[in-house]
């Protein structure tokens, strides 16, 4: 957890330091460092409200004495015309966070929007639907938790929380069987405890994957919906199992329908339109 807040803490700073850089010269010209004031943050078109609590986190990091009333949380269905909070204090502080502020909660509601449009289509079935690492660099922490925001499950964080072995890993370690067995053998060495999974292309390195075993999860690559039924099939509950690759918004339901525990769907987080919003002054 610590970890999460590190990253978050230096996004912001980054933020900042790109955005502000050595002073935000228009406010400082225009504005009295003595004016207070505040301004509300306006919903302007429908969706699932995301980034509240790191909006606070945003402003509190830049002036400690600003103020936030929030009306709604995250996680709240919004519709135009709703004020999510309101802000107050100095209003060079104010005109200095607005821009972060929104990029932040727009995007992140883009995404809580979006994942629980996916997480309403597999209502009734048992598959939950998974974020991945196809996220903006730097952002991932706060992507992945407005895909918790909406409803759906994080995949692994990164490299170092997850052992995926993937096409290209199994290609290069030389087939199912070698990738598997190192990993185990790395874990035992190294002393650590962290899940495998393993991503197969076909029945043959399916079945290659369940001799050999040793592995939590299994991850269908490109199977169709009529060869995902027959894996789920041969699997037996054996392993959990991942669809993955392809899976659009028209299609998803027929993967959770075919048995699979999880379904990935890197959409979630790399081509989000974000949720329109606004931070005006009252």
């Amino acid at each position: 957890m610590m970890e999460v807040e590190n990253l978050i803490k230096n996004l912001i700073e980054l933020a900042f330091a790109e955005d502000i850089g050595d002073g935000d010269h228009t406010t400082l010209c225009s504005i009295p460092a003595t004016e207070e004031g505040s301004s509300r943050l306006l919903i302007k078109e429908e969706g699932i409200l995301a980034g509240v609590e790191i909006a606070k986190v945003v402003f509190h990091k830049f002036d400690p004495n600003l103020k936030v009333e929030v009306f709604i949380e995250d996680g709240t269905h919004v519709e135009p015309g709703e004020v999510a909070f309101v802000v107050s204090g100095k209003v060079q502080s104010l005109l200095q966070t607005e821009r972060l502020v929104l990029n932040i909660m727009q995007r992140m509601s883009g995404i809580a929007t979006i994942t629980n449009k996916y997480v309403k289509l597999l209502e009734g079935t048992n598959a939950k639907v998974l974020d991945t690492r196809k996220t903006t660099p730097g952002m991932r922490m706060l992507e992945k938790l407005a895909v918790k925001t909406g409803g759906g499950e994080n995949h692994r964080i990164g490299l170092f929380d997850m052992i995926l072995l993937k096409d290209n890993h199994v290609d290069f370690a030389g087939g199912i069987e070698n990738a598997i067995t190192r990993a185990k053998q790395y874990l035992k060495e190294k002393n650590k405890d962290l899940k495998i999974e393993i991503e197969v292309r076909n029945f043959e390195e399916l079945n290659e994957a369940l001799r050999v075993g040793g592995v939590d999860r299994i991850m269908l690559d490109n199977f169709t919906v009529e060869d995902t039924r027959r894996a789920v099939e041969i699997v037996n509950g054996r392993v959990e199992l991942e669809s993955s690759g392809g899976i659009t918004f028209d299609t998803i339901r027929e993967y959770a329908l075919a048995g699979v525990d999880y379904i990935s769907v890197g959409a979630l987080t790399h081509s989000v339109k974000s949720l329109d919003m606004s931070l005006k002054a009252v």
